[in-house]
C-alpha cells in the first residue's frame, strides 16, 4: 500500500517555504493545511542531501514558493466574519 504522508490530492508532493530565510519546506500533513483550525503543520526542511527530521511549522511563517501568502480560509477560523466586515467598510 502507497504511503500518502506528504502527497497532494493528486499524488504529488507540496512544498511551501518559510517567509524567512525563504528555505523550502515539504509538508508531511497536506490535509493539515486546509484546515485554519491547524495553527502548525508537519513537515521538514528541504535542503542538503539527507532527509531531515520533521518538525512542527507554524502556518503563518509559511508561504508559497512564489512568495504569496496563504489563503485566509486555511489560517483564520474566523476568515468569513473578516471577509463581510471589509466589504461592509467597503461599501459605506
Amino acid at each position: 500500500m502507497k504511503e500518502k504522508i506528504g502527497l497532494n490530492s493528486q499524488g504529488g508532493m507540496m512544498f511551501l517555504k518559510t517567509k524567512s530565510p525563504g528555505e523550502l519546506v515539504e509538508l508531511l500533513e497536506v490535509q493539515n493545511l486546509y484546515d485554519p483550525f491547524k495553527k502548525e503543520i508537519l513537515g521538514r526542511f528541504h535542503a542538503g542531501q539527507e532527509m531531515q527530521e520533521p518538525e512542527m511549522f507554524l502556518k503563518s511563517e509559511l508561504v508559497f514558493p512564489s512568495d504569496e501568502a496563504l489563503p485566509k480560509c486555511w489560517i483564520d477560523p474566523d476568515y468569513k466574519h473578516i471577509i463581510h466586515k471589509e466589504s461592509e467598510s467597503a461599501v459605506a
